[in-house]
Parts: C-alpha cells; structure tokens; sequence
C-alpha cells in the first residue's frame, strides 16, 4: 500500500480544555501537525465538524492514534458502528493509546476471523465503560446543579442590576440620566455610556429612578 498517512484525532470535551498533552502525544509519534484533527465537543454523538473530516479523508491502510478510546466518543452503539466503518469498511486501522499493546487493530486483523470475535468483545467492553462514565458525569452535574438550587445559588450569568454596577457605570448613570429624561441623548446613547444591553438597561433606569 502507498501514500498511506497517519492521522491523530483529539477531542475534549468543551472549548474550555486545553488540547496540548493529547497534542503532544500525537507529534512525538510523528503525526503531522496538519493531520491532527481536533474536536472541542461532547462525545455524546459523532457529529462534529473534525471528526467528519478526518473520516473524510481516510483511505485504505492509513493510522489513526486515538489517546483513549473515549476521545472516539462516549456511545455504546456508535463507537462500535464507527470503529468497525472505518476498521472494516475503510480498511484503515486505530491505535488506542492507553491500551496500544492490546487495542491496536493491525494486530487483530492479523489473527484473523479469532481476531475480529476478540476485537469485537473488548470494543464492545471498552465502549460500555466509556458511555457509562459519561452517564457518571452527567448524573454528578445534575446533582451539583440541584444542591446548588436547593442553597439558593444561582446558576448562569450573574443578574444585572443596580447593585452590581461598577462605579464608573454608576457614575456614567447618573451624569447622564437626566440628559436622557430631557431627551438630549438617545436611550441607545446611554445604554452604550452604560455598556448595557436594552433589557439590563430598562430594569437597572427602573430600581434608579425607584432609590432616587
């Protein structure tokens, strides 16, 4: 097989974590900048923009290191579906890092009909794993998010309102309230001195004018 290439694919799961030690891995093995595919994504379906592209440009006899099989994704019946497409179907092959003595495709093929039986018992294994720690995780948040309520926090942005302005907003309301009363300035004007949007603005002129 010739112009066979290797590819790495790299997936957190919110644009929020950092890429760089999946990254790191995928260089030293000599993977090509450019043939890293990343994903900022939850793993919960395959449908995001990187890993569509790297499946796009897949071909016969080419690698693709994965640093566990839970970057692939976090479901039972599409990792399976999706690992065997391209195992299968493409025939290309996978590197499972964390496992690569074990989970390295090449090595089942090589057995055979016994190595596809094998293959196919610890995909489904480590799939299994993968999408219950998913449903540990999503079970952990919903009871932060409950307890959270419970306790009165809020959850979200923070509430705008006359309060919680900073002293140069305070200061910019009311230099310029009664120049907006008289009509001197637009209300757009003075929500931009202010930096609020229409809804903040409206309720924040509401609890000054009720304190004045």
């Amino acid at each position: 097989m010739t112009n066979t290439k290797t590819f790495g694919y790299v997936r957190v799961s919110d644009k929020g974590q950092n890429t760089d030690r999946q990254d790191i891995k995928m260089v030293e093995l000599g993977v090509d900048e450019r043939d890293i595919f990343i994903d900022k994504a939850s793993g919960k379906d395959f449908d995001r923009p990187q890993y569509q592209a790297l499946k796009s440009v897949i071909r016969e006899g080419d690698l693709i290191y994965l640093d566990a099989l839970d970057r692939l994704g976090r479901n039972y019946d599409e990792i399976k579906t999706e690992w065997q497409f391209i195992t299968r179907k493409l025939n290309a092959d996978i590197v499972i890092l964390e496992n690569k003595e074990l989970f390295d495709s090449r090595k089942f093929k090589s057995m055979g009909d016994m190595g596809k039986l094998m293959e196919d018992q610890f995909l489904s294994l480590l799939a299994y794993v993968a999408e219950q720690e998913r449903k540990k995780l999503l079970k952990r948040q919903a009871e932060g998010i409950a307890v959270a309520k419970a306790q009165g926090k809020h959850l979200g942005r923070p509430q705008l309102n006359l309060s919680t302005l900073s002293k140069q907003q305070r200061a910019d309301l009311e230099a310029n309230y009664q120049a907006w009363k008289t009509k001197e300035i637009t209300g757009v004007q003075f929500m931009e001195k202010l930096g609020l949007k229409k809804n903040s603005f409206y309720k924040i002129i509401g609890e000054f004018e009720e304190s004045k």
